[in-house]
């Protein structure tokens, strides 16, 4: 019954609500901002290497490979391959679109959590949505609304569907028995988790920032060599893409399973743009103006949707193994490259999901570090973090042992949820986002480092790093 009726409020959300919101959200920012995604995307990639000028502060880098390590995820392998089995090959067209006009509304939520963000006592600086909403809004009973949502969806629906996406790429190993092995990796996968959490942010800092780039790098690689054995078949891959991405009538005709919901709801999944999630990893970056991070998660959205993700398209697309509903998820992954590169494929996409799934664990609860902190004004107790965090580890096991469609529509409607809160809330606050682009650009035209001053914009309310 409870299955029934998440997939039904899923269902709804993305057939008709979140589809309007997203599209409309991002072709709005895209046109208000001059489209960024192109124009200044060479700015982007120079911002991604500036240091700041304290050490011990978060850098750009940094900040863009955790938010980088929750995007990039499960939702790479398991969320495309299941886009594709479900709604064709035209899902992977709607994924591309997303990500190009979504990058726009990741960029107006970065530079506006930069804006407004905080600085601690320790000098680190921390902020997100529930910040910018109390600040600009002066509503913080919808921040702590905000704060709910984000903890439900990444501390208990993205981590136990990672756990869940993780152990289901051991299903093909003759180890594998279904009633006993998912408890067992949800049990290993549990302690490794909750062994990262207790170091606190500093570790989880670490230890993303030195495996997202590595992993990235060696899934692309793989991703092409495949394509480059399959050569002969990517013409014919692509002409599948946009006839099944513009066939109107299957769209119309079974909207739930077709090709333009399964691509923004897979596509939504993986690269998290407009829903409220980087801007807390972007707000703890140290930086001369805040438009420079939302260029950087700006490029996180293109890292996501348009390399990885299209990386496993292309490598499974071009195998010659045809997707089915059957298949969907890790099975058809598994089943493409053993088809290109034999028995190695099966395991390299196993160790892909192990590395892909634990950095987003990790992601996933440093952003409720600070949401908790928000919520309690302060820095939540020592005793209550350590509770908090071995429930975040149960999670994990608990997931892994879970059914997976009803874990997916959980994923999907908690997500929703943040969206059509944030979303409203940065249309409501663009203005001041876009005077920052202003002043950035102007002060890129003289030939200057652009450093951001609150008042050079207007803004008379108090500012913790912007006086």
């Amino acid at each position: 019954m409870l299955s029934m009726v998440i997939d039904s409020i899923s269902s709804f959300m993305y057939s008709k609500l979140l589809v309007i919101m997203l599209i409309g959200t991002g072709v709005y920012f895209t046109i208000r901002t001059k489209f960024p995604q192109v124009r200044l995307f060479r700015s982007a990639c120079k911002a991604v290497m500036e240091k700041p000028d304290d050490e011990d502060a978060v850098s750009s880098f940094q900040a863009l490979m955790v938010s980088t390590a929750s995007r990039v995820g499960t939702g790479n392998i398991v969320g495309v391959s299941s886009a594709i089995c479900i709604g064709g090959f035209g899902a992977v067209f709607w994924m591309w679109v997303i990500a190009i006009i979504g990058s726009a509304s990741a960029f107006v939520e970065s530079t506006l959590a930069q804006i407004y963000k905080k600085k601690g006592e320790d000098g680190t600086c921390y902020g997100g949505p529930a910040y910018y909403i109390e600040a600009a809004l002066r509503c913080r009973p919808l921040a702590i609304a905000f704060c709910i949502a984000m903890i439900a969806t990444y501390a208990f629906g993205f981590n136990m569907l990672a756990s869940y996406n993780l152990q289901s790429t051991f299903a093909g190993f003759s180890f594998y028995h279904a009633d006993v092995t998912p408890w067992i990796i949800g049990g290993i996968l549990a302690v490794l988790t909750g062994w990262c959490l207790l170091g606190g942010g500093s570790r989880i800092i670490k230890v993303t920032s030195m495996l997202v780039p590595v992993m990235g790098v060696a899934y692309i690689v793989v991703a092409l060599i495949v394509v480059v054995i399959n050569i002969r078949y990517i013409p014919d891959v692509f002409a599948t893409i946009f006839r099944e991405a513009f066939d109107f009538q299957a769209i119309f005709g079974a909207f739930a399973g077709s090709a333009m919901m399964q691509g923004i709801r897979r596509g939504l999944y993986s690269n998290e743009a407009g829903i409220g999630s980087a801007p807390n990893a972007a707000a703890s970056a140290n930086v001369t103006h805040p438009v420079k991070q939302g260029l950087v998660q700006m490029l996180s959205v293109f890292i996501d949707t348009l390399l990885l993700c299209t990386a496993t398209a292309m490598m499974c697309m071009s195998s010659g193994v045809a997707p089915s509903e059957a298949l969907q998820g890790a099975p058809w992954v598994q089943a493409a490259l053993q088809e290109s590169l034999g028995t190695f494929g099966p395991v390299f996409i196993t160790v892909s999901m192990v590395l892909f799934a634990f950095t987003t664990l990790l992601g996933n609860c440093f952003y409720c570090d600070n949401l908790l902190t928000y919520i309690h004004k302060s820095q939540p107790g020592r005793h209550f973090m350590m509770a908090f965090r071995v429930v975040c580890a149960l999670v994990v096991f608990m997931g892994a042992g879970m059914e997976m469609s009803m874990l997916w529509n959980i994923a999907d409607v908690l997500m929703g949820v943040m969206a059509m809160i944030n979303i409203p809330v940065i249309i409501l606050l663009s203005n001041t986002a876009l005077k920052a682009l202003g002043d950035y650009e102007k002060q890129l035209k003289k030939g200057m480092n652009p450093v951001f001053k609150s008042t050079d914009i207007g803004m008379k309310e108090k500012m913790d790093c912007w006086e």
